[in-house]
């Protein structure tokens, strides 16, 4: 396999997690009898462009598809940091009824429904119908396609060039980098600005992140590789800055490359950090396989130990990093009986691979466990205030990424 972007060999491998299935590919009970697919997930790094990427082997329509179960609204704390972000945007770059701002990875109109309240004119672009749906009885108008150097030039002959472009958790996710990126380029109007937000790689390392490891996640970015993209096809980065979003994040603003906005001095101070922290050299890159291998095994002693004293367990969050940690420890419903998730969508689903059931947070009330393992840690703060109750018989909440922490 040839890096994504550059071209090089890729020979360094960062993560090998085995061969799970896709993350968001929850079964029905019907599906429990039929045969799984699973895919490799091995990551690997490029010592040219320091690009790191998922091997070649699922596509995106597999991935992707008409019944796709994330939905961004689900998250109350997601929905406070997209209306922050569309006020400050909004204000930063003047944007009025007279502007056009587009959304790739739309989802179901968590963003772009803060512009409709505002009369800003937007579209939405998203390839999955069930969130599309979503956006559109918000009064979203929506393109269900793949977005790409094809589709920006549709839209540019139809006059639809964009002074705001918002890639929210999509750079990561697109297979062909070269091609989108390309695509940002046609589809920003002069003197428009581009915005990326993303898992940042710096702070994945750091923490012990790799259940940000999935199919679905073809790049795992750095503001080193991304400038490097940008700039290779006629893209400049003007600012940066860093997010508490998803276990730290990027934004990442960007522009022509003729444009005459100049660079913050936030890029060179992230561009620094990443290179004081050893994203430029292999051996960084080479120690995250034991920091995983132990985190899963401490992860799996503590719930061997814990169903050996009696206690009752129960996880929170039928989220794709979650099953990214189940399926690489191994773990079934005879340690996790069940996974309880706000998202209806889930609800009465399995998770692919452990094939623990969802069911709905009322199950928590019902049962009382002693432990409730919450999977995305990201939101913690959310789901513990959400769910304080089940201090009143004993209950703890678990993390295990970085480390056990209870709570």
């Amino acid at each position: 396999m040839n890096c994504r972007h550059c071209h090089t060999p890729l020979v360094h491998v960062f993560l090998d997690l085995g061969s799970p299935p896709p993350s968001n590919a929850y079964l029905t009970e019907a599906q429990l009898e039929k045969p799984e697919t699973h895919y490799p997930l091995k990551i690997y790094v490029c010592d040219e462009c320091w690009l790191v990427q998922t091997q070649d082997f699922a596509s995106a329509d597999s991935l992707f598809d008409p019944d796709y179960a994330y939905f961004s609204s689900i998250s109350a704390s997601w929905l406070a940091h997209a209306k922050n972000y569309c006020e400050m945007i909004t204000k930063k770059l003047a944007l009025d009824k007279n502007s056009l701002v587009v959304e790739i990875a739309s989802n179901d109109g968590y963003l772009l429904r803060n512009f409709v309240a505002a009369g800003i004119p937007c579209l939405g672009i998203e390839p999955t119908d069930s969130t599309a749906q979503a956006a559109e009885k918000l009064g979203i108008p929506v393109l269900r396609k793949f977005f790409g150097g094809a589709l920006a030039s549709e839209l540019r002959e139809q006059g639809k060039q964009a002074d705001l472009i918002i890639c929210n958790n999509v750079f990561a996710h697109v297979p062909d980098i070269n091609d989108f990126t390309v695509g940002l380029k046609s589809l920003l109007k002069p003197g428009g600005t581009v915005t990326l937000e993303f898992p940042h790689l710096m702070q994945m390392i750091a923490g012990g992140q790799f259940d940000t490891v999935y199919h679905e996640h073809f790049s795992y970015l750095t503001l080193c590789a991304v400038r490097r993209i940008f700039e290779s096809v006629g893209l400049k980065v003007i600012d940066a800055e860093e997010l508490s979003t998803h276990g730290g994040s990027l934004r990442v603003y960007g522009c022509h490359a003729e444009d005459k906005r100049p660079e913050s001095p936030g890029v060179e101070n992230i561009l620094r950090a990443e290179e004081m922290r050893g994203l430029k050299q292999i051996s960084t890159y080479e120690q995250f396989q034991s920091t995983t291998e132990e985190i899963k095994n401490n992860f799996l002693t503590f719930l061997v130990k814990s169903k050996e004293e009696g206690k009752k367990i129960a996880a929170y969050g039928a989220a794709a990093k979650g099953n990214t940690l189940l399926n690489f420890a191994g773990i079934k419903p005879d340690l996790i009986p069940y996974v309880c998730d706000a998202a209806p969508s889930k609800q009465g689903k399995f998770m692919p691979g452990s094939h623990i059931p969802i069911v709905a947070p009322v199950a928590l009330r019902e049962r009382k466990p002693d432990i409730v393992v919450i999977l995305p840690w990201n939101i913690l703060d959310e789901v513990v205030e959400q769910h304080s109750y089940i201090r009143e018989w004993g209950g703890q909440f678990v993390t295990a990424i970085p480390t056990l922490r209870f709570f």
